[in-house]
């Protein structure tokens, strides 16, 4: 193309023709010659120069272009609704809107297309009020440069988001999730259910068909267990969420040294993500803004239940099962020493399995099988 201005420039010079008539020959208009004429005149190049403005007064002024730039590399992960978030809070100045701190993102190379399409919002669903559901998992384990292994243990509300906690375990034993949810009942109080998946040491396969500790440990204060559905991760997808924000946020970019090390970088990040990452799913408030403890305070000591007088009572061996009218039905070695109940019901033949304030099951004493195993809170 710089070598066509040239040649018509050339040609106007040499006179043989009209500008009419060179204009014709390279099908350009007249400005566009007198153009190119002028260019030639003050020697400046044939190229296509650039046609940014020379002054954009519109322009986002480079201090607060820094900041956002700043910003986005202290939070790599986060995108520019929740920038803009953060720095309306810490900044009294007018903070540019989301778009034009994706463009100053876009600009610097700080966010790609890829991210774009992945931060695609989908459908929630939630419960009404906090601790209605608090959803408890372990993040896959990983290992320390000490050469152990760390099992990260979260739970999160599921109304708020909020995290309740992420311990640094050396395994994935009943005897450390129990130390954490009663520090966790101490400080914030009881939730009214948990869900949790199938595996140890939350539940057990269905086809076994027993209770665990933990289901036992969680009904003695009055919470409902709750088991997702088997290979359906998504029934947790707000834990599931959440590894993901702790994986990218923290494990990816951290190397862990031992477990009190990883302890302390879980109570930052945990910090950052309840008091200070705007959350998309709470119209870029913070967790920590919605959650309130519960009103359901842990009590001191787990009394002994009483159960009404016409129900027959059952002290469940230690082989797990028990005996009713010469049927035995397996619950759990869990159950051993435990008082369970047995309701009669309005039909015939059938009972209630009743511990504490939960329905555990449903036996057809005629047909001499169970119609259901499922935990049921009966009065609230």
């Amino acid at each position: 193309m710089s070598e066509q201005r040239k040649s018509l420039v050339e040609e106007i010079n040499r006179g043989e023709y009209s500008i009419s008539e060179v204009c014709r020959q390279y099908d350009v208009s007249r400005p566009t010659a007198y153009k190119w004429l002028k260019r030639s005149k003050s020697g400046s190049s044939f190229e296509e120069q650039s046609r940014k403005p020379l002054h954009s007064p519109n322009r986002t002024n480079p201090e607060l272009e820094e900041l956002v730039i700043s910003a986005r590399k202290s939070h790599p992960s986060w995108g520019s609704r929740k920038l803009k978030v953060v720095l309306e809070r810490c900044r009294k100045s007018k903070i540019p809107s989301a778009s034009t701190i994706s463009a100053i993102l876009h600009r610097h190379g700080l966010i790609s297309k890829e991210a774009s399409m992945a931060a695609t919002p989908y459908k929630r669903f939630e419960r009404e009020t906090p601790n209605d559901l608090w959803q408890c998992d372990f993040k896959g384990h990983f290992g320390m440069s000490n050469g152990k292994r760390c099992y990260p243990l979260t739970v999160t509300d599921d109304c708020s988001r909020f995290n309740l906690c992420i311990s640094a375990k050396e395994n994935e034993q009943l005897s450390g999730v129990i130390a954490s949810f009663r520090s966790m009942f101490s400080e914030y109080g009881l939730p009214r259910s948990v869900l949790c998946d199938n595996g140890n040491p939350w539940g057990v396969s269905a086809s076994f068909g027993g209770y665990t500790q933990f289901e036992i440990f969680l009904m003695d204060f009055d919470v409902k267990p709750i088991h997702g559905r088997p290979l359906h991760p998504q029934t947790q997808g707000k834990e599931e969420r959440f590894h993901r924000t702790l994986k990218r946020e923290l494990l990816s970019v951290c190397e862990m040294e031992n477990l009190v090390f990883a302890q302390e970088k879980f109570d930052d990040f945990r910090k950052i993500y309840n008091e200070i990452r705007p959350h998309c799913a709470l119209d870029y408030a913070v967790p920590a803004d919605k959650y309130e403890k519960s009103k359901r305070l842990m009590p001191k000591k787990i009394h002994d239940w009483w159960y009404p007088q016409e129900l027959a009572v059952k002290k469940i061996p230690q082989n797990g099962y028990l005996r009713y009218k010469d049927l035995n039905v397996f619950f759990s070695e869990a159950f051993a020493g435990k008082n369970i109940a047995v309701l009669p019901s309005e039909s015939d033949g059938i009972v209630e399995i009743i511990y504490r304030n939960f329905s555990l099951a449903r036996i057809n004493l005629i047909e001499r099988s169970v119609i259901s195993k499922k935990i049921i809170r009966r009065k609230e």
